[in-house]
């Protein structure tokens, strides 16, 4: 029988490659400037209209700002920024609407601990500054909270953040100035410590008179500056805020699948406190967050146009959630877990019956298939048996090519890593495209066009033989539907929605007639909106994950996350499309194309090009710390006194890009000390330094370091119970506003009672008590009871190590002129840090 391939004489050797060129010019014309599209700014002009302006928000942005870093317990948080925040409030509640609206401030000072992750997170003195907005003389007990914070990371201005404060500010202005009711009274939170971690929003959810009447929450975080802000998260059984934010958020940017990546990869935000208390919906600024937390993180990266944007939706999303008569009844409405995306920026697709929708397009999408293959055995003449004869083969070979797909940007960046080049995309992302696309897309269609030749004059015909490459690329998405669905992976929905589209056509191919390669309209057009989504997920994955690659630490190599998301998307945007080079002549130009795209990327990579950091724009984050390390004997001689500074270093290059001008002879991994030691004896800041402590490093220094002072460890009281099995402890430190404490029992002994909660009891020691004091310095006040069967209380019967943070301080000359010798792409955020361990 005659090949039904398509005349060459039509199909010159170069078509294939303008085939993919013709898409790649499609995302760009379409997927990113929809990407990037934002709202023009609004002037001071306009604000009789009753809109965000984004003007006077930008304002409120540049002064916090102009402040500086805003770290818990620095009198720039504590005082400057509380003040001018209450100066601004004090602005408003003058401006409000008094016939329409009741104003109410409260300026909060709490106290309180809790258990996160490994550590008691514990607090004394942190502010917040609480507005109530009502309906005049309302009586209603369902409020709305909107939630964001000030404070900062140490040397950060914290434009990310503060970007939310000013978009609440401007929020209550309009509201409170503008005609426009509302139902339900709206409490603003401007808390003034998330970053310790969310310390204030647990002090007002927990002990603020408002807080038991708060039925919804919106949080507003920020982690860059630049793009739409995200809906990350929804609170789980409440689909209906979902449909809220569908109704009315203006300029739609959401995706489930950042709910798995969070639930995956955990962070600390005010959202996973504030959810275990009410439904709420979590709201971030994320793109362009390669500056945050550092010192470059300032007002110049914020865009007007950007803040415009978050403004718009949050005015609306507060308006909306305002009048939702669902707060007075939160339970009531209560079920359904959503997923939920927006396409292209356009119009925003939610619904909460998961499992049915993926496991019916799942189902129809086999069923479909079966059906095709009988239309394929009739249109051909020959039996179903004979077709599938065809059919299984090119199933192999297909999952063999959705393999490569997968696994070849895999090998490259394990490649790339282990000759130390991982994050050569960090500053250049264009790269991307060749050293993982290409590859992709090598694999996808490397077996079809090996095979394809040999498909000539056979029963099925070459076209037929083609679309069952098609075919079982639809099969084998069907299934990985099913199985991340079983898993409880919402992302599975990026495959469904891929789907339906391909059902879609494949209906419309079931009614036309089948003529050589008619059935490649219905798929072109069809899958053309699948790769308008895909590719748009996949640029909002890149744009919002790759300035993360660089806090990842040493242990993890960043460059396979960025290689599974650019071969996923790949695989999923052009695994319909690729097989169609071998309609026409020479396909295996493009796999020659593709190796030299690939290998142009490679020299390209090895290039400065290629060099991961630029200054100002895509920094290194160094942090470390400058210590004094004191220990102690049972009998309180000292037994060590040294100096240097303990690096943790943020990406997997770790301290090699600096060699060539920081002096750093004579750096040593801790590890060794993590067998000697309690926490390895160094002063482990936090949570995540504690989590990283292997991977940290330390450079031994021969002056020893002076810090500012030394927290002064008294034992005010020691006695044993008459039991004679328990003895009692009672403490006293002066502590810094960020104090570490670290308990170490004994074998054979127990703690039996403290101050802390309880239930940290049952953790495995060593613990770890993280304390910070806002404005209220205090010493700090403890007991411990140790119990001991044996009841023999003359030996030491436990460790404790105190570490005092002097943050904001730039230690003695030494330490300056070290911090100074750093290059100019690194961003180095570094204090004075004292350490004493203790023997009782």
């Amino acid at each position: 029988m005659p090949s039904h391939r398509v005349d060459n004489s039509r199909s010159q050797w170069y078509i294939s490659s303008i085939f993919l060129l013709f898409w790649l010019l499609l995302f760009q014309a379409v997927v990113v400037p929809l990407f990037n599209s934002l709202p023009n700014a609004k002037t001071r002009h306009e604000s009789s209209k009753g809109v965000f302006i984004a003007q006077r928000a930008m304002e409120n942005l540049y002064n916090l700002t102009n402040i500086g870093p805003k770290v818990v317990g620095s009198f720039n948080n504590e005082n400057k920024t509380v003040q001018y925040l209450l100066n601004e409030l004090a602005l408003i509640k003058e401006q409000v609407l008094d016939d329409y609206f009741d104003i109410e401030i409260d300026h909060q000072q709490v106290s309180g601990s809790y258990i996160h992750w490994t550590m008691v997170n514990m607090y004394q003195g942190v502010q917040n500054l609480v507005i109530k907005l009502s309906p005049k003389n309302c009586t209603g007990d369902a409020y709305l909270l909107v939630n964001s914070h000030f404070d900062s990371k140490p040397t950060s201005p914290s434009a990310g953040g503060g970007q939310m404060i000013a978009t609440i500010l401007e929020v209550l202005r309009v509201m409170s100035t503008t005609r426009e009711p509302f139902e339900n009274p709206i409490v603003f939170l401007l808390n003034g410590a998330e970053e310790n971690p969310m310390q204030a929003s647990h002090g007002f959810v927990t002990k603020h008179k408002w807080a038991k009447k708060c039925k919804v929450f919106l949080n507003l975080d920020g982690y860059g500056g630049g793009g739409r802000v995200l809906l990350a998260q929804s609170s789980p059984d409440h689909a209906w805020l979902v449909e809220y934010y569908k109704s009315y958020v203006k300029h739609p940017f959401a995706t489930v699948m950042a709910e798995d990546i969070l639930e995956d990869f955990p962070v600390d935000t005010d959202f996973s406190i504030l959810t275990k208390y009410m439904p709420g919906l979590n709201l971030a600024q994320s793109i362009n967050s390669y500056t945050y937390q550092t010192k470059l993180d300032s007002y110049n990266i914020i865009s007007s146009d950007s803040l415009q944007s978050i403004g718009d939706d949050v005015l609306s999303l507060v308006r909306a959630f305002g009048n939702a008569k669902e707060l007075q009844d939160i339970e009531e409405h209560a079920g359904g877990t959503p997923v939920f995306f927006d396409f292209l920026g356009l119009t925003v697709v939610g619904y909460s019956k998961v499992w049915l929708v993926n496991w019916t397009v799942a189902g129809a999408t086999i069923f479909l298939i079966v059906l095709y293959l009988f239309k394929i055995s009739c249109m051909s003449n020959v039996s179903i048996r004979a077709v599938i004869g065809f059919f299984v083969p090119v199933l192999i070979l297909q999952i063999f090519a959705f393999y490569l797909g997968w696994i070849l940007p895999i090998w490259v960046a394990k490649i790339f890593d282990s000759c130390g080049r991982s994050l050569t995309y960090f500053s250049s992302p264009s790269l991307m495209f060749g050293l993982y696309v290409c590859p992709s897309l090598f694999g996808l269609c490397l077996p079809s066009i090996i095979v394809m030749p040999m498909c000539r004059g056979h029963a099925v015909s070459y076209a037929r033989v083609l679309h069952l490459f098609i075919l079982n690329q639809a099969l084998i998405l069907a299934f990985l539907t099913i199985y991340f669905t079983c898993s409880g992976y919402k992302s599975a929905y990026v495959i469904t929605w891929t789907l339906i589209f391909f059902d879609l056509q494949l209906l419309i191919n079931l009614i036309l007639p089948d003529v050589q390669f008619s059935w490649t309209g219905a798929l072109l057009i069809c899958h053309g909106f699948s790769f308008f989504y895909v590719t748009y997920l996949q640029y909002t994955l890149i744009k919002t994950v790759t300035p993360v690659m660089g806090l990842l630490g040493r242990s993890e190599n960043p460059d396979h996350y960025i290689a599974l998301i650019n071969a996923m998307g790949t695989i999923l945007a052009m695994g319909f499309l690729i097989p169609l080079v071998n309609m026409f002549r020479r396909p295996f130009a493009v796999l020659f194309y593709l190796l030299v795209i690939f290998v142009l990327s490679i020299i390209l990579a090895s290039t400065p090009f290629g060099f991961p950091y630029r200054p100002i724009t895509n920094v290194q984050r160094v942090p470390y710390l400058q210590v004094r390390r004191t220990f102690f004997d049972y009998n309180g001689t000292i037994s060590k006194d040294d100096s240097g500074y303990l690096f943790n270093f943020q990406d997997r290059h770790g301290h090699t890009p600096l060699e060539s001008t920081v002096n750093l002879n004579g750096l040593v991994g801790i590890s060794e000390d993590c067998e000697k030691f309690m926490m390895c004896g160094h002063p482990l800041f936090d949570h995540h330094w504690v989590k990283n402590r292997m991977d940290l490093m330390w450079l031994p220094r021969e002056k020893l370091i002076d810090p500012p002072r030394v927290p002064e460890v008294d034992l005010l009281s020691k006695f044993v119970h008459p039991d004679n099995k328990t003895i009692h402890y009672k403490f006293k430190i002066n502590v810094t506003d960020h104090t570490s404490i670290f308990i170490q029992p004994y074998k054979n002994v127990n703690v039996k009672n403290w101050t802390f909660p309880m239930k940290y009891i049952e953790h495995q020691p060593p613990y770890h008590i993280y304390f910070s004091y806002g404005n209220n310095n205090s010493p700090l006040f403890f007991f411990i009871d140790f119990n001991k069967s044996n009841g023999d209380f003359e030996e030491p019967l436990f460790e404790m190590g105190v570490s005092g943070h002097f943050i904001g301080d730039k230690g003695d000359k030494i330490s300056q002129d070290f911090a100074n010798s750093f290059p100019d792409f690194a961003a180095t955020i570094q204090w004075p840090t004292s350490y004493q361990q203790f023997i009782f």
